[in-house]
């Protein structure tokens, strides 16, 4: 048995509102009796991210431009939703026309994780849809310009370990379809469905 405690949250309030950023301020008490008058959290959407592959191995990430670290990076399709007013399975398929132009059929969920949850409060939904097609163009945002490339589904561990692939979710999801899912397979995305 063990006797960690929770925090005892004595006040809150919003310190940023805004569209595409919240941030709330928490006054805490630790189980040692400690206060913490200037705990930040960040409330942020869900997110659902797609792990999609085509009928010839093919998987589809997208490449694109991360301002807050100047950098871009390869990653699988993905996005914010509203879990009031879409279900993740249908962002997931969402996101992946809109940022690809491809289209999923059959989807499998294949976990949810929490982002970061010592400081925001989001949830990244992970699925992942086999024999996806090219359907149409992509349909993106304003603030997005994105490429759209195919890697082998053989070749993709190594660009992980090379760090070509280092975005987190990205990376847990292609290690969960490989490793968890069909471990004994050696094409194990392939046996899934």
């Amino acid at each position: 048995m063990t006797n960690l405690q929770k925090w005892k949250t004595l006040n809150s309030k919003m310190v940023l509102d805004h569209h595409w950023c919240k941030v709330r301020q928490d006054v805490i008490k630790l189980p040692n009796g400690k206060i913490i008058d200037d705990y930040f959290i960040n409330i942020k959407p869900e997110v659902a991210l797609i792990l999609p592959i085509t009928s010839d191995g093919n998987i589809i990430f997208v490449r694109q431009y991360r301002h807050a670290v100047g950098e871009f990076f390869i990653e699988l399709p993905a996005g914010s939703f509203d879990p009031a007013e879409e279900s993740p399975e249908s962002a997931a398929k969402r996101e992946l026309q809109e940022e690809t132009g491809y289209t999923a059929g059959e989807v499998k969920k294949i976990t949810t994780l929490y982002d970061k949850p010592s400081k925001d409060t989001n949830k990244i939904h992970l699925f992942l849809a086999k024999d996806v097609i090219k359907t149409g163009d992509q349909n993106l945002d304003i603030t997005e310009e994105i490429e759209v490339v195919l890697i082998p589904q053989e070749s993709v561990r190594d660009k992980i370990i090379q760090g070509e692939i280092c975005v987190a979710g990205t990376v847990a999801a292609i290690s969960l379809a490989y490793n968890f899912l069909e471990p004994n397979s050696p094409l194990p995305i392939q046996t899934i469905f």
